[in-house]
């Protein structure tokens, strides 16, 4: 091989990833949002989980894509083992998608279809249009390089050297293995699969051979999960070995059929198949429905093995523990398209803390329990500390590759991170009254507790509303959430008036009138920042849409 095919089959190979990577970024910066939803939806049982692995991993055109989100899903609590084993198992087919593209010699109309996609980004002002043209340049720069690489292995069949070491690749278990390394090197079935069905239209290799690298190819693309699920959860790492374990099993299934009827099998994908990169194609895609009819029924015992080889619990962590990030963080699988999923679920932990506290606190006001007083300075630490890792990891991940839909919610989860603190900050408010009563022997009539206690039952009402509405984004109790806002409203000037002819009929001490005056206009404005937390999100897109 001289250094000019060398030089043109690197460059191929160099293009063809990068319009790879691109067409798959951008299909996830575009589309990313939606798709997470179409798997959060539509992922109750495994045959549904299982079709919309196919959906999304064929739209993507990645299947470490797909399993890497779900390893984040699981992670996350989104998503349970069993449906993630439908999802895993639907992705292995829609990985095929690629190489029958491929197979379609579109590199002919490649350089017309990236020259448009490049003048429509350029000379379009619309955002959308720019950004689903990346795509279309991905999907150009492709096939330009695969049309490179094509050229340049013409050259590479004119060098017996190599075409005599390729020849000499019969040996299945080898062949496996180099599909297997070449993968995980690459960390993309679809590209070394790709680059086997050009060398198989060049007739570098062997048809038959082609079916037992394809298989090594397929245990490689586990290697990208099995990586990501080491930083986080035992069940996310189960997740990713549900992955590896079914591509193993079903590769020595496939390898005990062709023992048997190797001929048969190559001469029926042969005739179905209009040349050499079309039986690779068709070789792929009839691996991969194979191995899912063969499993599909022992999808329960893959799960269960999985979990043999992951024994153990992880360390349970609710919203109370301190000082701890339970779906974020260093020790938490990281994909771009469930960032802010996870970041929402935090928040809400966050969110059902400093609610918490802020009933302590008005407890402790009216009992004067100090463990309940120090109990709340120590919870407000830890809001504090929340507000500031998860407004640290929104700084991080805004700096990534977010979807689209997602990056435009980051402005808001920035806001609901600050309004959850001002709650928390509120509860420490009363807790000082709570302290202060207690130093200052202060009283506080029956009739101004039972007020306090009506105020914050509305108030405890409104937070839980806009916690549920903020999680589930969307118009989720909005409506019941600003008529209570009025009601809270009505009601802090109603106790006020109160505790106005309390004063006047000297019912009340002026110490007392001001912890109550306090008290209520700060119930009024934590009523404020649980409304911000409602209509966060909703905001964001209604301020969007107004800029479009």
């Amino acid at each position: 091989m001289n250094a000019g095919t060398f030089i043109s089959l690197a460059g191929g190979l160099g293009l063809f990833l990068f319009g790879m990577e691109l067409m798959s970024q951008s299909i996830e910066k575009v589309a990313g949002a939606r798709l997470r939803r179409i798997l959060e939806i539509f992922t109750t049982n495994r045959f549904a989980g299982m079709v919309v692995g196919i959906i999304f991993t064929g739209i993507v055109q990645s299947s470490s894509a797909c399993t890497t989100m779900v390893v984040s899903f699981v992670n996350a609590g989104l998503m349970n083992l069993s449906q993630a084993a439908g999802v895993i198992l639907g992705a292995n087919i829609g990985t095929t998608v690629t190489s029958q593209l491929i197979s379609f010699k579109l590199s002919e109309i490649a350089p017309i279809i990236l020259l448009f996609g490049v003048l429509t980004a350029m000379f379009c002002g619309k955002q959308n249009v720019r950004q689903a043209m990346e795509v279309v340049i991905g999907f150009g720069v492709l096939f330009v390089g695969l049309q490179t690489m094509s050229d340049a292995m013409a050259g590479v069949r004119d060098n017996p050297q190599v075409v005599n070491t390729l020849a000499s690749l019969t040996n299945p278990l080898l062949a496996t293995v180099t599909g297997f390394l070449l993968t995980a090197i690459i960390q993309s079935s679809s590209v070394t699969v790709s680059i086997v069905l050009l060398m198989a239209n060049q007739e570098l290799l062997e048809l038959p051979i082609t079916l037992y690298i394809i298989m090594g190819c397929n245990i490689g693309s586990c290697v990208t999960a099995l990586l990501a699920s080491l930083s986080g959860k035992k069940d996310a790492k189960r997740a990713a070995l549900i992955h590896f374990w079914f591509n193993v099993i079903g590769t020595v299934l496939i390898y005990i059929v062709l023992m048997f009827a190797s001929y048969p099998i190559v001469s029926m994908i042969r005739s179905i198949s209009a040349d050499n990169g079309r039986f690779v194609a068709n070789a792929h895609t009839l691996i991969k429905v194979t191995q899912v009819i063969l499993l599909f029924p022992f999808t329960n015992l893959i799960v269960k093995l999985a979990a043999w080889c992951v024994p153990g619990e992880d360390i349970k962590i609710n919203y109370r523990d301190s000082y701890q990030l339970k779906y974020i963080g260093e020790k938490v699988v990281f994909n771009p398209a469930t960032a802010v999923v996870e970041v929402i679920r935090e928040l809400e932990r966050m969110a059902y803390l400093a609610d918490e506290n802020l009933n302590r606190a008005m407890n402790a006001l009216i009992t004067l329990d100090e463990e309940d007083i120090a109990e709340v300075y120590e919870t407000e630490k830890n809001v504090n500390y929340l507000n500031r890792a998860i407004t640290d990891y929104l700084v991080k991940i805004n700096q990534s590759t977010l979807p689209i839909e997602d990056l435009k919610s980051i402005g808001a989860l920035f806001h609901v991170a600050n309004d959850i603190e001002r709650i928390g900050d509120h509860a420490e408010n009363i807790a000082d009254a709570a302290k202060l009563r207690k130093e200052e022997g202060i009283s506080i009539s029956e009739d101004a507790e039972r007020e306090l206690g009506d105020m914050l039952e509305m108030v405890d009402k409104i937070i839980r509303y806009a916690i549920e509405s903020f999680v589930k984004g969307s118009d989720y109790h909005l409506q019941e959430i600003a008529a209570l806002e009025d009601k809270v409203d009505e009601k802090e000037r109603e106790l006020q008036c109160a505790h106005v002819e309390r004063l006047t009929r000297s019912e009340c001490t002026p110490e007392a009138g001001m912890i109550f005056s306090d008290i209520i206009s700060g119930l009024e404005r934590v009523a404020d920042h649980a409304i911000n937390i409602a209509f966060a999100i909703t905001r964001e897109d209604k301020e969007e849409a107004e800029e479009t």
